[in-house]
């Protein structure tokens, strides 16, 4: 809600006279927070109930969290604003204020993705990587609850609760690739509706949605969500865009990552062309083990 109530704010502000009401929607990822996404459906737990109101015209816009979203959208939506783009880093918040370098061998380290857990179980395989779910407060309280050493989050979310002060490090995108889409919020709208779209049109920053666009582009090409390790962070850099991504193995012995870079304007097919280049150097066999399970 605190994203949703900023998108409200900055509404109200540009059109003084429409009146703005927030809906809160509970969505299945909201309730089942104990479960592993890839149990319930991945990405899409988060959303599919606030899409079922769009379509219904229950809300004319919903406010997602990009990282949240998944590759294909139903034909009736788009998204087509994103606004400026939060840190799009990874966070460390441990119980004694360690690093990740700092931490011993056997050290417990909580985090809910498949993407951070196989790039800390590729770098670092001394520690322990426990699967972790619930919301930012939850998860931190859980440093004692269940005895862990540190926890691994999104610095967006930390960053939009002002909790800073709490980090004992910030994940450089070298060391653990973010999320696609990771710090940024899109906002959905039905497609055709042009008098909602263009009252948010201004909140739109197209960096961020070329960056986040060659993201999700890779994304696609993979088929990928919450059930697959894939990571992928694309980062302007003058007329042209740096595109890193990456698939891993489960257990993280195996790891493919590669980049690109190229004209800006051609942001959805460097994407594409990152994915095509990792399934031939190794990603869809690792692909292909995953859907296939243990022969």
């Amino acid at each position: 809600m605190t994203q949703s109530g900023w998108v409200a704010d900055q509404i109200r502000k540009r059109h003084p006279g429409v009146e703005v009401e927030l809906v809160t929607i509970r969505t299945k990822g909201d309730i089942l927070r104990d479960i592993p996404l890839a149990q319930i459906g991945g990405k899409g737990v988060f959303i599919k109930e606030i899409e079922e109101a769009l379509l219904r015209e229950d809300v004319d816009l919903a406010v997602h969290s990009m990282k949240d979203v998944p590759a294909e959208l139903p034909e009736a939506l788009e998204i087509t604003v994103m606004p400026l783009r939060e840190d799009p880093r990874d966070v460390l918040v441990s119980r004694d204020g360690c690093t990740l370098e700092e931490m011993p061998c056997g050290a417990r380290i909580g985090t809910g993705a498949l993407r951070r857990g196989i790039q800390l179980r590729n770098r670092m395989p001394g520690l322990e990587i426990v699967p972790l779910r619930g919301n930012l407060d939850t998860r931190i309280r859980k440093l004692e609850t269940e005895g862990l050493d540190g926890v691994i989050l999104a610095a967006a979310g930390i960053r939009r609760m002002g909790w800073t002060a709490r980090v004992a490090q910030f994940l450089s995108t070298e060391l653990l690739l973010p999320a696609v889409g990771q710090g940024a919020l899109g906002i959905e709208t039905r497609r055709g509706d042009s008098c909602c779209r263009d009252a948010v049109a201004f909140l739109n920053d197209p960096v961020t949605f070329c960056e986040v666009g060659a993201e999700r582009a890779f994304l696609r090409r993979l088929g990928g969500g919450c059930q697959l390790p894939i990571a992928c962070f694309a980062k302007k850099d003058g007329d042209e865009i740096a595109l890193d991504g990456l698939v891993g193995s489960l257990d993280g012995r195996v790891v493919v990552r590669r980049q690109v870079r190229g004209p800006i304007a051609d942001f959805m097919a460097l994407g594409e062309g990152l994915a095509e280049r990792i399934l031939e150097e190794g990603g869809r066999a690792l692909l292909d083990e995953m859907y296939s399970g243990p022969s």
